[in-house]
């Protein structure tokens, strides 16, 4: 390796970057140019350890991965699920837990039993498809929504919706349950494949080293 060649970390900027670091400065990893609330800086350095680090969006975070802009990202199982990038998963960090779930209201749990056409709303249609086509195998029709998916059912736009499901409230609050779940879902830390070869010895011990921590925390 270059002696000036920097390890890239892409995170997906809010809780989960702070989530990170926070695992991070456990195994001694900091950043203090990322503890400047009011920087606006995009990509931050610590010189000393040769790392950098930039926050993006979540679903831009695989690609940048992918591309090799950055070596190491982390960011949640649904989007690793939707975006379906050339990437190695390789830790659960284990927080940001949630789960990928059908849900509508009650009267759409004889349409899912029965595999009845339906319409399907989601922020994740990619994920709809998957679990509706390859396991369910059955036909369903899928809107992409971008904003409050929950609003489908109650306007009739659809009869189910593919979310990310936390607490429930905001469903029950709506008059909709969770009728079926697809997978559980946790912040992932993944890697560059070929920054996995090529700096394999920077790289494999962070992820053991990350490994050991998460297994003291449990």
């Amino acid at each position: 390796m270059k002696e000036n060649q920097y390890l890239t970390f892409a995170l997906g900027k809010g809780r989960l970057a702070g989530k990170t670091m926070e695992l991070l400065e456990k195994i001694g990893i900091t950043c203090e140019e990322m503890k400047d609330k009011s920087s606006r800086k995009l990509v931050f350095v610590n010189e000393e350890l040769k790392l950098k680090f930039f926050l993006s969006k979540g679903p831009d975070v695989p690609t940048y991965v992918e591309y090799g802009a950055a070596d190491i990202g982390v960011v949640g199982k649904d989007t690793l699920l939707e975006e379906g990038r050339q990437v190695y998963e390789v830790l659960d960090l284990g927080f940001g837990r949630c789960r990928m779930c059908v849900c509508g209201p009650e009267r759409s749990r004889e349409l899912l039993k029965h595999h009845e056409m339906i319409r399907v709303c989601s922020k994740y249609p990619n994920i709809a498809k998957e679990y509706f086509y390859n396991k369910k195998h059955q036909t369903v029709d899928i809107i992409k929504l971008n904003g409050s998916v929950e609003l489908g059912p109650i306007v009739e736009l659809g009869d189910v919706i593919v979310d990310i499901v936390e607490t429930g409230s905001t469903l029950k609050e709506n008059g909709l349950m969770v009728l079926e779940e697809i997978c559980p879902l946790s912040a992932r830390m993944i890697v560059n494949q070929v920054s996995m070869q090529m700096n394999a010895d920077r790289i494999k011990p962070l992820i053991a080293k990350l490994k050991e921590e998460l297994e003291k925390e449990k």
